[in-house]
């Protein structure tokens, strides 16, 4: 059995380790309120920014874009959002199971990562990495998304890659948050699953007219779209990351309440047996005089 020193001792470590715990559980929590109001609030306008553009060229009709097919080349540009710290449970690990679990092959995938999680995790594992923008995780903006954009466009108008995709955590609520990989170039209309009455299916089917021509129209629409899903992911991803973090933190804060409890019922088993033995010795003492 441990000395009731080394007892003490671990258990002073232990409540050390819960103050922090925390102290972080309270950050996050703050953090996650602001997070989580922008998340909800962008949510909706991106939703219907991707499915505006996925409706808009289900009824374009035949148009010859570079957007709209994909490339030559079997290489595949995956924007990767995750965060710069650790110790929020599985969060970070779950972004990059859905890269890994993905059907795309390492060698034929080029990474955008956003956040150092999931850089260095997933070069580890083999995968290149061919940009970073670790900081933009720290408060990311409509001018950091459009910035990220334009990289991976010009790669896509270069031939280098022949598909864009975007991995992010979606943030359902405070305690839900689901990895996802989304696909936004070449567009997929078929995944434009839209419900409505016998009249929006036949209004579906019209052609649509552009001004101008459709390839200026789509020339100006695309970037947009793809920098609005972008920025879309950062800001649910910044709410996800803090939501995991302040469940993780909280998990640790309960355990370390458990070890100390228990620490303490074993200290005061200690002293108990500590005392028992010192009376039992003097007792013992006293009867070996007289």
């Amino acid at each position: 059995m441990a000395s009731m020193r080394d007892i003490k001792r671990r258990r002073q470590s232990v409540t050390s380790t819960q103050k922090i715990t925390k102290a972080m559980k309270l950050v996050s929590t703050v953090k996650l309120q602001k997070a989580k109001q922008r998340a909800e609030n962008t949510d909706p306008y991106f939703n219907y920014m991707y499915n505006t553009v996925c409706s808009m060229l289900e009824k374009a009709g035949n148009i010859n874009h570079p957007y709209l097919k994909a490339g030559e080349t079997e290489k595949k540009a995956v924007i990767v959002i995750s965060s710069n710290r650790g110790l929020a449970g599985g969060y970070n690990s779950n972004v990059v199971k859905v890269v890994t679990g993905s059907e795309l092959k390492p060698e034929d995938v080029k990474l955008y990562t956003i956040g150092k999680k999931a850089h260095d995790l997933l070069e580890h594992k083999g995968y290149e990495v061919v940009s970073e923008h670790d900081d933009v995780m720290e408060a990311p903006t409509y001018d950091d998304a459009m910035e990220i954009c334009n990289e991976v466009l010009d790669a896509y108008a270069s031939g280098e890659v022949g598909e864009i995709y975007l991995v992010y955590t979606h943030f359902k609520n405070t305690v839900s948050h689901d990895p996802k990989m989304l696909r936004l170039l070449p567009v997929d209309v078929t995944e434009n699953e839209r419900e409505g009455d016998a009249e929006e299916s036949k209004d579906s089917k019209m052609l649509m007219n552009f001004e101008p021509e459709p390839e200026e129209a789509l020339d100006m629409i695309i970037p947009k779209y793809i920098t609005s899903l972008v920025y879309g992911g950062l800001v649910e991803a910044v709410a996800s990351e803090n939501g995991a973090r302040m469940q993780a933190m909280d998990s640790a804060t309960s355990n370390a309440e458990d070890i100390i409890s228990d620490l303490t019922l074993k200290y005061n088993r200690a002293r108990q047996g500590s005392i028992t033995q010192e009376l039992t010795e003097i007792i013992a003492g006293a009867e070996a005089i007289s």
